[in-house]
């Protein structure tokens, strides 16, 4: 039997045999990697079926105020939904979403973030992908829904709370707990815990604010009453525990939950369960709304 073959980028292992040596011999040079790193998101290899699928697509060009052009891909007509993706992922991961969405009268808008897929620019963060949706709903008009997937979920929620306009968001696999994310990332680096800390004191310093006010449990408590939000999580999620969105639900009660099994961070996007419960829920929430025209 054939060894498995290590899907983890060359970039990234790398980095996790070289970090915790760094760390020890040059800790100020490792903490300014550590936050190098944090804001530059890999690119992996698009899969044929991807491509495939963006060849059909209506092509968009977006060029950002800082001069990062955004390159979007467009099915359907009727209602805007956007799919925003994850960290070091691609619009066209929501592939298995877009057919449903389109017959259901919506039209579909897959956007790939500043540094991913085929835009351009090299780092970014969570104000990069907030001037994209701003730049969005300025060329569309408005935004019936947001579909996102993990980090995606994070930024459209601070897009929300600074006054991007959206009747309904669902949030896959989405993290939401500061400390805990600092921790994942720590994690895949092989980092320590004072790398952490260092990197908590620099977002004060820049920002002069905690880690915490960017971060989904702070955004959720933040945005308007009548954004209708469900969350969708697997059980088996070992990137983002069941615990995030159990948080957001406990601070914002209005907010629902669809709990699955056996999926985990990325087949989720895949299973025809969840793509009909959240098509469904986007039809329900914009009917409700009497958003109908």
């Amino acid at each position: 039997m054939s060894k498995k073959k290590n899907q983890t980028p060359f970039l990234l292992r790398l980095v996790q045999w070289g970090f915790p040596k760094l760390e020890k011999v040059f800790p100020a040079l490792a903490h300014r990697l550590f936050i190098t790193l944090f804001f530059t998101p890999l690119r992996y290899t698009t899969p044929p079926k991807e491509i495939e699928l963006r060849e059909t697509a209506e092509k968009i060009r977006l060029k950002l105020p800082d001069g990062v052009e955004i390159q979007g891909y467009s099915w359907g007509t009727g209602p805007v939904i956007l799919f925003v993706h994850g960290w070091a992922g691609r619009g066209t991961q929501f592939r298995n979403f877009f057919p449903e969405a389109v017959q259901e009268g919506f039209r579909v808008l897959a956007l790939d973030g500043p540094a991913h897929g085929l835009s351009t620019g090299r780092n970014t963060d969570l104000d990069g992908f907030k001037t994209m949706l701003f730049e969005v709903e300025k060329l569309v008009g408005k935004i019936e829904g947001v579909v996102t997937h993990s980090f995606g979920g994070v930024a459209t929620l601070y897009s929300i709370m600074n006054g991007l306009k959206v009747n309904t968001l669902i949030n896959i696999a989405s993290p939401a707990i500061g400390n805990e994310i600092i921790d994942t990332y720590l994690k895949a680096m092989n980092g320590s815990k004072e790398t952490g800390e260092h990197f908590k004191r620099y977002v004060v310093e820049r920002t002069g604010k905690p880690f915490y006010e960017f971060s989904s449990e702070y955004f959720i408590q933040h945005i308007p009453d009548d954004t209708h939000v469900l969350l969708v999580h697997d059980r088996s999620d070992v990137e983002v525990p069941i615990t995030h969105p159990q948080r957001l639900v406990e601070l914002r009660p209005s907010t629902k939950l669809l709990i699955t099994e056996g999926l985990g961070h990325y087949r989720i996007l895949k299973d025809q369960n969840v793509i009909r419960k959240g098509v469904t829920f986007l039809k329900e929430q914009r009917l409700n709304s009497g958003n109908t025209a």
